[in-house]
């Protein structure tokens, strides 16, 4: 997969995480963008570990599903660490 279709993944998914996760995360495209491109490298790594192989192909649905998950475990983890934040 090329770098820009990886990006384009990566704003997909996170925009996706951001819909399954609604809430006040705060941050505009570019966090998002960031957090799926992040949250992709992580479900593929996890995809990796688990299944024995990463991302695959752009219209694979094992890429969206794993891209998304790991959208979705970067934005937990960036919604409590910026909640700490404002918090103190």
């Amino acid at each position: 997969m090329g770098f820009l279709a990886f990006l384009i993944l990566g704003l997909i998914a996170g925009a996706i995480a951001k819909a399954i996760l609604p809430g006040t995360q705060g941050g505009g495209w570019v966090i998002t963008l960031v957090l799926g491109v992040v949250g992709a490298f992580l479900g593929g790594w996890i995809g990796s570990l688990i299944f024995g192989g990463g991302l695959g192909d752009f219209f694979d649905l094992r890429t969206w599903l794993l891209s998304i998950l790991g959208a979705v475990i970067v934005l937990v983890i960036y919604g409590a660490v910026a909640g700490r934040r404002t918090r103190a």
